[in-house]
C-alpha cells in the first residue's frame, strides 16, 4: 500500500470468507494513514451489522434488529443472518418455534417485514446520484429507475450523514412498508454493487465522471 497514492476497493464480494485478512488490511490502512476509497472509517457494513442493533435501540427507522429473543416482537416468521454477513450469505427464514432452536452467537434476528418493494439510494461522498427499486419483492435485482421524494432523500441522507465517510460510494438500501414508511435494510459502505447497466447512458456517464472527480480530489489534493 505504501508504494501507491491510495487503494480503491471495488467488486471484492462479501469479506466473510476472508474476514481475518480483511480486518488486517483495514487495521493496517488506518494505522498507516493510507488513503483508501471508501475511507475505512465507516461504521456500517464495512465492520459488520452491529449498527442495526444500535439503531434499533436508538429508535432510528431501521428494520427492528436483535441479538437475542428477549425483546423480539411477535411475528409469523423471522430472519436470522450473520452479523458479519453480506449478499444474503447465511440468511435463514424461520418460524418462532424453529427460532428457539437456532444458535444466535454471532447472528442477528429480525421479524420478517411485509413490504411493498425495496429501494436503493446511491451516493458519492455525501452527494445523491440516483435511486433504483425492485417493484416485485420476489425479484430483488430486477431494478427500475426510482424518482425519490424530498422525504425519501432526507431518509437516505440521515444514514449517509451518520456514517464516518467523506470519500467513497455508499448505497442506502431500504424497504417500503405496507403503511408507506421507509425502513433501512442495510447501509453498504464497503463495495456496493452499482447496477450501472440499469441506468440510461447520461446518468451512467455522469456517475462515472463524478466518481473520477471524487478520486482525483481525494488522492491528488
Amino acid at each position: 500500500m505504501d508504494d501507491f497514492d491510495g487503494v480503491v476497493i471495488r467488486n471484492i464480494g462479501a469479506v466473510i470468507d476472508y474476514q481475518r485478512e480483511y480486518d488486517e488490511f483495514r487495521a493496517a490502512a488506518i494505522s498507516r494513514n493510507v488513503r483508501v476509497y471508501p475511507q475505512p472509517t465507516g461504521k456500517a457494513d464495512m465492520i459488520g451489522k452491529q449498527y442495526l442493533l444500535t439503531m434499533t435501540a436508538s429508535g432510528d427507522p431501521v428494520i427492528p434488529t436483535y441479538s437475542d429473543l428477549t425483546s423480539l416482537p411477535d411475528a409469523d416468521e423471522y430472519v436470522v443472518k450473520p452479523k458479519q454477513g453480506a449478499d444474503s450469505i447465511g440468511l435463514r427464514k424461520v418460524d418462532r418455534e424453529t427460532l428457539a432452536t437456532v444458535e444466535l452467537d454471532g447472528m442477528l434476528v429480525q421479524p420478517l417485514i411485509d413490504f411493498q418493494y425495496e429501494v436503493s439510494f446511491y451516493f458519492i461522498n455525501h452527494d445523491f446520484e440516483y435511486a433504483l427499486y425492485a417493484p416485485d419483492p420476489d425479484r430483488r435485482w430486477q431494478l427500475q429507475r426510482y424518482e425519490p421524494t424530498a422525504a425519501d432523500l432526507d431518509f437516505a441522507r440521515h444514514f449517509v450523514e451518520w456514517n464516518d465517510i467523506d470519500h467513497g460510494i455508499q448505497r442506502v438500501d431500504a424497504c417500503r412498508t405496507r403503511d408507506g414508511r421507509l425502513l433501512l435494510v442495510e447501509l453498504e459502505d464497503l463495495n456496493p454493487y452499482l447496477s450501472l447497466d440499469m441506468l440510461d447512458e447520461a446518468t451512467r456517464d455522469g456517475f462515472v465522471d463524478r466518481l473520477a472527480g471524487s478520486l482525483r480530489n481525494y488522492y491528488l489534493n
